[in-house]
């Protein structure tokens, strides 16, 4: 499957090498290179350039993006997905619980994987699955799905730079009040291959932004934005401060009130990769996180 994209030079544009030009428009080395080699990747007015061609204002660069792998090894299942955006480059869902986002030793058929490579299957459109924001397995909400691999490519470069806007609810244990900042750097444990702690020698810097919203049966619904992307971090950094999530088999196993861990990626604002108009996106609180206030 191919991909074509057009860009006219700007006066702004003028006299630079099309490798910068393509770097200004989000493509990535790897991307670039591939080009490279793609017959006819690079063309303006019919004929093939290369990336140290100069740019002029006013010539119209076409890029023919060939997708060169695919995600046929997944097997396609069939099942119930909450889709509440897709165009030609991206789709948003919003995930629930109990679904890991792709296959691993263990889950092979039961993923969002499968059921995305079955969803396009059905209208006979190839498929390579490429998430942006990946969630664990029982945090519920918002994720982004590239749809080919330049959007992939600038998407992911938005991530890095903070331009994927993020917001949590979680459910913590405890009267928590006010609003804060936790800075804590978070490091692997010394004992498992899975598990997170925080640790001021060894960890990595993990910044977390918190604010409460309702206090009820002894439980405390928080939102979070995170300034760093850390594994685990909003669960490690919860527990940290003396508010552990409720049901988190890792962090604090109590299922007393919700047989998963209590968070969930409630809202998503970023620009389109392509169009740059901004886009925002909310997922109501699950249900099994709401009847925890429930009196």
């Amino acid at each position: 499957m191919e991909h074509t994209f057009l860009y006219r030079a700007s006066l702004f544009d003028e006299g630079k090498p099309l490798h910068v030009f393509l770097k200004e428009h989000h493509y990535s080395g790897k991307l670039i290179s591939r080009l490279r080699r793609t017959p006819d990747g690079l063309q303006i007015a019919g004929k093939t350039v290369y990336t140290n061609h100069i740019m002029e204002a006013g010539e119209v660069l076409q890029v023919r993006v060939m997708e060169e792998r695919d995600s046929s090894h997944i097997l396609p299942v069939p099942m119930p997905l909450n889709i509440l955006y897709e165009d030609t480059d991206l789709m948003v869902l919003n995930k629930p619980s109990n679904l890991p986002v792709h296959p691993s030793i263990g889950n092979y058929d039961n993923t969002l994987a499968n059921g995305l490579v079955h969803y396009f299957a059905c209208s006979g459109q190839p498929f390579t699955f490429r998430i942006i924001n990946r969630l664990d397995r029982d945090t519920t909400g918002l994720v982004i799905i590239a749809k080919h691999s330049l959007s992939a490519c600038i998407l992911y470069d938005m991530a890095a730079k903070r331009m994927l806007h993020r917001t949590y609810l979680a459910v913590v244990t405890g009267h928590l009040s006010g609003s804060g900042t936790i800075c804590a750097p978070i490091a692997r444990t010394s004992d498992s291959v899975i598990s997170r702690c925080v640790d001021f020698a060894r960890g990595e810097q993990a910044v977390t932004h918190y604010e409460a919203l309702e206090y009820q049966n002894g439980y405390t619904l928080v939102q979070v934005v995170l300034e760093t992307g850390r594994t685990h971090q909003i669960r490690v950094h919860m527990q940290y401060i003396g508010h552990p999530i409720p049901g988190d088999f890792l962090y604090y196993p109590d299922y007393s009130v919700i047989s998963r861990q209590a968070l969930h990626s409630f809202g998503l604002e970023f620009p389109h990769p392509m169009t740059g108009q901004n886009l925002s996106f909310l997922a109501p609180l699950p249900s099994d996180m709401t009847s925890i206030f429930l009196s």
